[in-house]
């Protein structure tokens, strides 16, 4: 059943198409080397450890997707697309826990490797940053799987690199490694597009070799020769390139490629051993909190622009006006009572005197002597 035959109350695969593509290449290849590692190359772990592995990670997987979609109240992802929603959904976990028993080596403790697989799938649930509106894993499951056991257990280590090609001689000894390059290189040129992701890191691979051969004397032509074994050509097509865990766009490719190299020649130079594993894990936790920091200010920025916003609204091009119609009016005197022209024209005889237009101060002493006369004579 596919996505678009789906059920109704089925929630959204994982992955889209392309991705799903890419998941299931890397699913079957890495069963394939493991069929092959066990009857025929050399694999040193049990036969029957890989069986744990992957039922381990498929238990830890549905059970906190189960868990998830019930605090998001959501449809679990494996559920309602049939049998082919399942294997999909189950398609990171099968990787997962073939990675980390194929990669580790824990002599007869097996549960130091399930402990190991627990941590790797479930890191994707702990270890989150918002994404493209959505909280997505930050950390490489595997490697970090790898890199805790590591850790914890100084004892264990990862597994020989030899033993990818233990039983291999003549040509088989650069048939396989071929082999994985061209697969890999096929799958993430026209899958994953983490070919500028791969072209970093092997550059800055070989520049901090040379470098640490220039300032610590290591001798370069033994730094630079690791990059030809079957671990390497491994953890460069399918471990660094992870595309859940990897920054799509070309430039944060390059600087997670080259931040790896640079990170694990720095912890290299330090001394410190399985430097691959701790470099990537290092270099994911650093682009995790990167993902973090700009989530933080995309959201302090509307909350810095909102009182910007509202100071233009509150002063508007009107408010000058505003304030001075709000200012009172100078009191004024009140405005004169109408006159009757026919009345004036009436009293009016064109003597000065008589009309009070003159200016003798005997007619202005008397036209104020008849003024207050008027005024007595009004009633309060």
């Amino acid at each position: 059943m596919s996505a678009a035959t789906a059920t109704p109350g089925a929630a959204a695969p994982r992955h889209d198409v392309k991705v799903v593509t890419a998941l299931r290449r890397f699913a079957i290849s890495i069963s394939v080397l493991n069929i092959l590692g066990y009857t025929v190359l050399g694999f040193e772990q049990p036969w029957l450890w890989p069986f744990i592995a992957v039922f381990t990670a498929y238990v830890v997987e549905i059970a906190l997707e189960a868990v998830s979609a019930r605090g998001e109240k959501r449809a679990p992802r494996f559920a309602g697309r049939g049998f082919k929603g399942m294997v999909e959904f189950l398609f990171p976990a099968h990787i997962t826990g073939l990675a980390v028993n194929m990669l580790t080596y824990v002599n007869d403790r097996v549960w130091v490797m399930v402990f190991g697989v627990i941590v790797a799938v479930g890191t994707k649930w702990v270890l989150r940053a918002p994404l493209k509106g959505r909280m997505r894993h930050y950390m490489n499951p595997s490697n970090f799987g790898i890199a805790v056991i590591l850790l914890l257990f100084p004892w264990a280590s990862i597994a020989p690199p030899y033993h990818f090609t233990e039983y291999l001689h003549g040509p088989g000894d650069w048939a396989l490694p071929a082999v994985v390059l061209v697969l890999g290189t096929m799958l993430n040129a026209k899958l994953t597009g983490r070919m500028w992701l791969i072209g970093a890191w092997l550059i800055g691979f070989a520049l901090q070799a040379v470098v640490r051969g220039l300032l610590l004397g290591t001798a370069i032509p033994s730094a630079l020769g690791m990059m030809t074994g079957t671990a390497f050509i491994l953890f460069t097509n399918y471990m660094v390139t992870d595309p859940g865990t990897s920054p799509s766009k070309r430039s944060s490719q390059i600087a997670f490629g080259a931040g790896v190299a640079a990170m694990y020649g720095l912890l290299t130079g330090l001394g410190i051993a399985y430097g691959i594993f701790f470099a990537t894990a290092l270099v994911c936790l650093i682009r995790g909190g990167f993902l973090w920091g700009l989530h933080f200010l995309a959201k302090q920025r509307p909350a810095v622009a909102q009182p910007a916003q509202r100071a233009p609204a509150q002063q508007t091009p009107a408010e000058p006006a505003e304030q001075l119609a709000a200012v009172p009016a100078p009191a004024t005197a009140p405005a004169p009572a109408p006159v009757d022209a026919a009345a004036v024209a009436a009293v009016r005889t064109g003597d000065p005197c008589r009309d009070g237009t003159c200016f003798h101060g005997k007619c202005a002493s008397m036209r104020a002597a008849a003024q207050q006369k008027k005024k007595a004579a009004v009633p309060v």
